[in-house]
């Protein structure tokens, strides 16, 4: 499936849905082919300073979208030991899609106002959970803003769903699947390059790196205006780390969210890659396991 929509692709579809204005943008095309599914939009605006987005939702977003809670409904504070955003369970999850009113057999467009930072937590969930159409809007919000497509101030509330979370669509590594992978494959490291070489670390308990990863951050995969770069750019950029395809590859960032957006950066590079959802924030809490520092391993 693709993993991208552009903000065109995105206006037509929803142009063309049965409760649609007559004339959702002047520019935009109804494409029969994309009436085949519904298209669902999920509103994931999150930061790491305001993490409670429903302020800036209700400020502007995508007519019809959902508002999707990062906090409180893709991760699951009651567990203990796995992190700042450990993954919600499949019955949590399910009752999260069933609130966004997700069907099994829609296609699903999350978007967000970071350049999909935030969408991407949503994004690889839902492919975890085995929703096959999962789409993240390329540019984000910025680019529907940028494009002249509307806003809508309205706080959506769809009729329930019947779609189920069934576990196991997207590879993940626990700890020490995460402690051993850079003896045979590459563990890259998403987070910026001073918190990975344990200049800073604003957040968790300890700084530094898991030993034998690779620094990757997360905004070198995004153009100026919040776009993915093309798909031979980031293959050369994963090349020279050694992310290449059939390679075991693997992301984290500082809580599993940015990790996402790797996932889904490698994907369109052709590279295969699995999150280590707990992130350096359940490493850094573990007295047991080392941090490196500094530079690029040897």
């Amino acid at each position: 499936m693709p993993i991208l929509i552009t903000v065109d692709e995105l206006a037509s579809r929803l142009a063309a849905r049965p409760d649609a204005r007559p004339a959702a943008h002047p520019d935009s095309r109804v494409d029969a082919a994309a009436t085949d599914a519904r298209t669902v939009v999920l509103d994931v605006r999150w930061t790491l300073a305001q993490p409670d987005g429903s302020g800036a939702y209700r400020a502007g977003h995508i007519p019809g979208a959902v508002y999707v809670d990062l906090d409180t409904e893709l991760a699951d504070h009651d567990v203990v030991g796995a992190g700042r955003h450990p993954l919600p369970s499949e019955s949590t999850l399910t009752a999260a899609m069933r609130r966004w009113g997700l069907r099994d057999g829609d296609t699903v467009v999350v978007v967000d106002d970071l350049g999909n930072q935030s969408a991407a937590r949503a994004w690889w969930l839902l492919r975890y959970a085995g929703f096959a159409d999962v789409r993240l809007l390329d540019g984000a919000l910025g680019a529907w803003r940028a494009a002249g497509h509307p806003l809508d101030t309205d706080d959506v509330v769809p009729e329930p769903g019947d779609a189920t979370a069934r576990y196991g669509g997207m590879p993940v590594l626990d700890i020490d699947q995460a402690a051993a992978l850079p003896g045979h494959g590459v563990l890259l490291d998403v987070r910026a390059a001073e918190r990975y070489r344990g200049e800073v670390e604003p957040v968790d308990p300890r700084a530094g790196h898991i030993p034998g990863a690779r620094s990757a951050p997360t905004a070198t995969t995004l153009d100026a205006d919040g776009r993915f770069l093309p798909a031979e750019v980031l293959r050369a950029q994963y090349a020279e780390l050694g992310a290449v395809p059939g390679a075991d590859v693997a992301t984290y960032c500082g809580s599993g969210v940015t990790g996402a957006h790797a996932v889904a950066a490698l994907a369109i590079a052709g590279v295969d890659a699995a999150l280590f959802p707990g992130s350096w924030s359940q490493w850094s809490n573990d007295a047991s396991r080392p941090a490196a520092t500094g530079g690029e391993p040897g």
